[in-house]
């Protein structure tokens, strides 16, 4: 990521900051959609759920610009906090629900450069909970 892509996730975040409830509840309404299991995995709470996500999200877009410091934490909640059976589709579909959220609360805010940047963003951090998760296989 360069810091022109994480200022622009820091920037895009911060325009979700009075209507993040609310992005939140986009968020998961679409990912329950995608995948349905991962209901199950979701703390039962709407209110606590959309507040930790919110948490959650801001405490790494925040973390963007030390990602030294980042990566290490989001391995950690990755191990924490496995996704059950495949969790490649897992990922993939919280990519779509993140994604598809930023489309319908952004708007016309969401440009291709703003949507490159959270792929790239959700990239790194989401190959990070793989490996933390799944270790290469020695040959």
């Amino acid at each position: 990521m360069t810091d022109d892509d994480i200022r622009l996730v820091q920037e895009s975040w911060r325009k979700l900051e009075l209507v993040k409830v609310i992005a939140a509840e986009l968020f998961f309404a679409r990912l329950f959609e995608l995948d349905p299991p991962l209901r199950n995995v979701c703390d039962s709470d709407r209110r606590d759920r959309h507040r930790r996500f919110t948490q959650v999200v801001s405490a790494t877009v925040r973390g963007l610009a030390r990602v030294d410091m980042l990566l290490p934490a989001v391995r950690e909640f990755g191990i924490r906090h496995p996704l059950p059976g495949e969790a490649e589709q897992h990922h993939a579909n919280v990519a779509t629900a993140l994604l598809w959220m930023l489309d319908k609360a952004l708007r016309r805010d969401f440009t291709p450069d703003v949507k490159s940047a959270w792929i790239k963003a959700y990239g790194v951090l989401s190959q990070s909970v793989r490996d933390a998760t799944c270790p290469p296989q020695a040959a």
